[in-house]
């Protein structure tokens, strides 16, 4: 398990020259890495996320990037507003980025609060911002859409019953999209992590999954970085990506083949 972290980031520079590229989640973790590959690549980023403050810190460190910074919750109309407004009439490619994790609730457990708020970060703001992107695009006549699944989008096992119901209605929205929207020249793509260091909260608070999911954690094959999913998620952002759409690209050290 030690190699995958031998791994260094190279940028290819331009990949992004002239693109306008919207990531949410933007202030840490995956998003933070994936706001930062393209704006060194040569794009601007609308960088979303919750907190002013780390957006701010994105901002301070990196003067030299080009960065447009939308601070709030990307669950409520306003903020996605304005977050297409800072694309000022063009969006060339969105990372929705932004999710919460569950504590592994079962579906006995489930709290209504808890399933809404995840359903309602992980799958309602995915839905509103791409509902107020996909006309931009469909003017341009191109666009990418890049949404981050998870393994738990893919299998039972990675999470409680909010999450892994979230994940698959992502996957969901990935592919429809894709067919919906395909012969106008937009692409939509996933990206599905495996286990990877972030801060997201995941305390497996219930002692009915604490006698299920440990054991079927133990084929984890490795941990990612923030980084490494970056490269995935630039990777389908961008015009490399030609010729794949619909796709959920599983980025989780080999996980999904086991």
């Amino acid at each position: 398990m030690g190699m995958e972290n031998a791994w260094q980031e190279k940028v290819t520079a331009e990949r992004f020259a002239g693109k306008t590229v919207v990531v949410t989640g933007a202030g840490s973790g995956i998003g933070k890495a994936t706001a930062l590959r393209v704006a060194k690549e040569g794009g601007k980023v609308i960088a979303a996320d919750i907190s002013r403050e780390r957006l701010d810190e994105l901002v301070a460190e990196n003067p030299d990037l080009d960065f447009a910074v939308v601070a709030g919750d990307i669950t409520d109309q306003a903020v996605v507003d304005q977050v297409v407004a800072a694309g000022e009439g063009r969006i060339d490619a969105l990372a929705n980025v932004a999710g919460i994790m569950d504590k592994f609730e079962p579906i006995h457990e489930i709290e209504d609060s808890t399933w809404e708020r995840v359903m309602n970060v992980n799958v309602n703001s995915v839905l509103k911002l791409t509902r107020s992107v996909v006309p931009l695009m469909l003017e341009a006549g191109q666009g990418n859409v890049v949404n981050v699944a998870s393994e738990a989008g893919l299998r039972g096992s990675a999470a409680g019953v909010a999450y892994t119901a979230s994940k698959h209605a992502v996957i969901g929205m990935t592919k429809n999209s894709a067919v919906m929207y395909g012969k106008k020249g937009l692409r939509f793509n996933a990206v599905a992590p495996g286990a990877v260091q972030t801060n997201i909260e995941a305390p497996m608070a219930s002692e009915f999954a604490q006698q299920v999911i440990p054991p079927l954690m133990g084929i984890i094959p490795g941990m990612a970085t923030a980084s490494q999913l970056a490269a995935s998620i630039t990777f389908l952002l961008s015009e490399d990506s030609t010729n794949i759409n619909g796709v959920v690209l599983a980025s989780d050290t080999g996980w999904s083949a086991i």
